[in-house]
């Protein structure tokens, strides 16, 4: 598995020796500096920002020659990887979603690089492959990323993503041969696929030029219709906002075709949604702000129902009778936050979180309450599937220790089948999960995952990996992460807390965690560091931190303002530089989290935890690998490629700070496994090893 491009860097480049400070590639500096509000900022790295010039090309190969080198004198690289690989080779099928009398899910053999399409004419007929991204391309970096039926079920539209892009290609097929007509829908990006008769509504962003496709700002999105079997270059501009080039635009029609649904966004705080009756024209707006979020959930004949957290925290479920437009609320708001409703026969599903662990409550499409369908303690519903016109109901289930199982239940019955378990070679029995409270700065209790073997002794010297995300209204709940197993198999811990600006407890729970707020998410995060030693699970010397994207931020910020806490630091694809993050691609939509330098206030807030403003000379920071992709086009790769150069610079101590960068790969969905598992048998290498773990 290991590539061979490794071998022959390990015969071109000086082996560096573990425990020695390590001759890092040298990085030029030029001469920028930019004025917010009257503070002067130097940005010595800038040109890195031009992350497909050969200057820059150039720089990743030094920087990765360095850092695998360094990895491969690393004694427990191979069998780390070899026994990865072993636990990653269990069979896989995602939860089945039913359309037109056929069943479609996903299976994976355990190292395909990406997953197959497949389907079934009914829950026991036989099983037909529809799609296998395998094919697509000899590296396996292609991977399926949208698929939807038509109405009528002739046709069938699927989107692919090559090497990780958020850029969306769609195909469309004829669903029952399989035969796939001429055209190429190109350029989408944050869209589904939604059907109306012959059709599909999508959206897009103009075609870009050259390297903006990956750095370019992502401006002025787009509605259009497309007709199958006809070229794109005559599709039909259904709605565009000229004038606020920000706004981001989503379009989907219900199952019967009545009515179509407009959403717009312009940040991260909510969505305007407008209802239209497809034959009338008639339109009602239900919300014109962004304050709010709402999703259509189904409509049943003219009654739509949504789910929203207008006037509700913690959401609620609203019934709007579309004739009078007059509003009624169904589901009322719960001490539990809704997440998700689905329509599945007569009733509504509704998943619920409690604590950060899954509910799921069945209810009469009236609201009224019916029963609970019991889950397993600590656990995270990944997928609910139902259908109006099916009594089956699938869910799939994950915990820290268990891989996705699917389970079916019958609605009519209320029994419940284990529809498909995978068998892993993982002794998941051996191992536990607890969840604790504990204090932040502020007084404020903050829950806590926390997984290791059972009979753990709380010594004050187990390895452990803290990990946290905390942003964008995101709950963090109970989750099955492969690469994590080889980790408690060699006795670590693994802690997981439930970070303020993530959406455990409702829009309040987020919102405290936002913009000027942000540092209590920095606050829960070490305050979580602070009680594991506390309570003799571990010891600076023995604490590994991790996040990825706004977790990587996360991981940034708190090795930068407590560097002597922490061992080891692995902030993966991170938001860096919190002064310029909103020039780059989907950036200026994150400002509805972080705020903007922009405006003076945020500024000085971003300015004081921003990760890569904050490195100081000569300092004494943690083992550090930062991992980045160079075809990130969601969070730049100059984010990572800025904050190493300046780390390297500043770093006084032998704890090495390198940077792996994937070639040919984004941000990190449709990464094929076999990257996936180099990747992390590095990364888990890396700080099993600083830990004392060898």
């Amino acid at each position: 598995m290991r590539r061979n491009i490794f071998l022959l860097l390990l015969i071109t480049t000086p082996l560096c020796v573990v425990g020695q400070k390590l001759n890092y590639p040298e990085t030029k500096t030029v001469s920028q500096t930019d004025v917010y509000h009257g503070v002067t900022v130097n940005d010595p790295y800038r040109w890195l920002e031009d992350d497909h010039s050969v200057e820059t090309k150039n720089w990743v190969e030094n920087q990765n020659k360095v850092t695998f080198a360094y990895l491969a004198t690393l004694p427990e690289r191979d069998k780390n990887n070899a026994r990865l690989t072993k636990i990653w080779n269990f069979p896989r099928q995602s939860s089945p979603s039913f359309k037109n009398g056929n069943y479609y899910y996903y299976k994976n053999n355990g190292t395909q690089n990406q997953s197959v399409l497949y389907r079934r004419n009914g829950i026991k007929g036989k099983e037909e492959m529809i799609l296998d991204p395998n094919f697509l391309a000899a590296d396996g970096t292609t991977s399926i990323n949208l698929f939807q039926v038509s109405n009528d079920g002739k046709y069938a539209a699927y989107g692919i993503s090559k090497g990780g892009a958020d850029w969306t290609e769609v195909k469309v097929i004829e669903n029952a041969s399989g035969r796939e007509l001429a055209e190429t829908v190109k350029w989408i990006k944050f869209s589904g696929i939604s059907w109306q008769k012959d059709g599909f509504f999508y959206s897009r962003y103009d075609e870009p030029s050259g390297d903006a496709a990956y750095k370019g700002k992502n401006e002025f999105h787009k509605v259009y219709y497309h007709k199958a079997g006809t070229p794109q270059s005559i599709d039909k501009l259904i709605y565009a906002d000229p004038e606020n080039p920000l706004r981001n635009f989503g379009y989907s029609v219900s199952k019967d075709e009545r009515f179509h649904y407009i959403t717009g966004s312009q940040s991260s705080s909510g969505n305007s949604l407008t209802i239209k009756n497809a034959t009338t024209d008639k339109s009602i707006k239900f919300s014109e702000t962004f304050k709010y979020s709402h999703s259509v959930i189904d409509n049943i004949g003219n009654s739509v129902y949504i789910l929203t957290n207008e006037n509700a925290y913690r959401k609620k479920v609203v019934k709007l009778d579309f004739e009078i437009g007059q509003q009624s609320e169904l589901i009322p708001e719960k001490e539990e936050v809704l997440l998700s409703i689905v329509r599945a026969g007569n009733n509504f599903v509704a998943h619920y979180m409690k604590d950060a662990s899954s509910r799921l409550y069945v209810y009469d499409t009236e609201g009224k309450y019916n029963y609970e369908i019991k889950l397993p303690t600590y656990c995270t519903l990944s997928s609910v599937n139902g259908s109006d016109k099916d009594s089956l109901l699938f869910y799939s289930v994950v915990s820290f220790t268990f891989p996705e199982t699917t389970y079916l239940h019958n609605l009519n019955s209320k029994e419940t089948a284990v529809y498909f378990q995978p068998q892993i070679d993982f002794y998941a029995n051996g191992y536990e999960t607890k969840q604790v409270f504990y204090k932040s700065k502020d007084n404020t209790s903050i829950p806590m995952f926390i997984v290791h073997k059972k009979g753990l002794i709380n010594d004050g010297n187990n390895p452990t990996l803290l990990f946290g995300y905390g942003g964008f209204n995101i709950s963090k709940t109970p989750e099955f992460i492969t690469e994590r197993l080889l980790f408690l198999e060699k006795g670590g811990v693994f802690a997981m807390p439930n970070l303020r600006g993530g959406g455990e407890y409702g829009e309040a729970w987020h919102e405290a965690g936002t913009k000027l707020k942000k540092q209590n998410v920095f606050d829960d995060f070490i305050s979580a560091a602070e009680y594991l030693i506390s309570e003799k699970y571990t010891n600076p010397s023995k604490l590994a931190i991790g996040g990825r994207s706004n977790g990587g931020l996360l991981v940034g910020a708190a090795l930068t303002q407590r560097p002597e806490l922490f061992k080891v630091a692995l902030p993966a694809v991170g938001v860096m530089d919190m002064l310029r993050f909103h020039k780059f691609t989907i950036g200026w939509a994150w400002t509805g989290d972080y705020g903007s330098s922009d405006k003076k206030e945020e500024f000085e807030s971003l300015f004081k935890y921003s990760p890569l403003h904050n490195i100081i000379d000569d300092s004494n920071y943690p083992a550090t690998l930062v991992t980045t992709a160079d075809h990130d086009d969601r969070v730049v790769p100059a984010h990572s490629f800025k904050f190493i150069s300046t780390l390297q610079q500043k770093q006084s101590a032998e704890n090495p700070v390198l940077i792996r960068i994937d070639v040919n790969a984004g941000h990190g969905s449709g990464k094929p496994v076999s990257k996936l598992i180099d990747e992390q048998s590095d990364i888990f290498t890396f700080m099993m090893h600083h830990l004392g773990m060898d």
